[in-house]
């Protein structure tokens, strides 16, 4: 499989080569235990500054190849620090799934202002209860020196081959943390079928103050100028990826 990953950049009319340092990765479609169709993936950040503003966009096909639909909707992490990713999650009604063949995918951004990186996941375990829904329970603390407003834990679940498999986002209660002060969260995955085979889970916090703790050092952060902002794209027809073409890097 190759995949290959469209670039534009757009500044005041200026527009350069670049690589696509901002990817789409792990994208999977699977319909929900209520019969909803989700497409679920992440946004890598592999620029120097951090992004928010994400906006992921989904061109609907049919079996023959035509548009039926156009879907937006955010990465659940507000601010995508350096090294770090976002999850995303459409979530199709039973009519609108039975007609979907295929998909494409492009996302949009900011360029943002550096956060500091003081929430930090300290502790968690992933079980199922006695009815077999799955669960990642855990503790979220605040390192800064200022209260912590609106926190939010994110989880992406990784099936045995690497994709995203599902995706939760909660609010710890209450949803503010002091300097120093930690709070339990549950975040549960209702879809059983779709849970079945996970082998991996990740997880990020923010607040409004705060970006999470990176899970490996950061190199110093470089904020580009200007009002950058970039897309890419990518599109999976019957199991292959295939280029927007407009520029582009090497086959990956």
């Amino acid at each position: 499989m190759k995949i290959i990953f469209a670039i534009v950049f757009a500044m005041t009319g200026f527009a350069p080569w670049a690589f696509a340092d901002v990817l789409i990765q792990n994208d999977q479609r699977y319909i929900g235990d209520d019969g909803s169709l989700h497409i679920v993936g992440e946004i890598q950040n592999n620029l120097s500054a951090p992004l928010s503003q994400i906006s992921i966009r989904a061109t609907l096909y049919d079996a023959d190849n035509h548009v039926i639909g156009i879907k937006e909707t955010a990465s659940l992490v507000n601010t995508v620090m350096p090294t770090m990713k976002g999850p995303f999650d459409f979530i199709l009604t039973d009519s609108e799934s039975k007609k979907v063949k295929t998909y494409s995918l492009d996302v949009s951004y900011k360029v943002s202002a550096p956060k500091s990186q003081e929430i930090d996941i300290t502790s968690s375990k992933m079980s199922r209860d006695q009815l077999n829904n799955l669960m990642i329970t855990g503790t979220v603390a605040n390192n800064g020196d200022i209260t912590a407003n609106t926190v939010a834990v994110i989880a992406t679940l990784y099936d045995k081959e690497g994709n995203v498999a599902a995706v939760s986002r909660v609010h710890p209660e209450p949803d503010y943390l002091g300097t120093d002060e930690q709070a339990f969260f549950l975040l549960t995955v209702p879809d059983k079928m779709q849970t079945t085979d996970i082998e991996d889970y990740s997880l990020v916090a923010e607040s409004e103050e705060y970006a999470a703790v990176p899970e490996f050092p950061v190199s110093s952060l470089v904020l580009l100028g200007g009002s950058l902002s970039a897309y890419i794209g990518v599109t999976r027809l019957s199991g292959r990826i295939t280029a927007n073409l407009i520029s582009a890097t090497g086959p990956k």
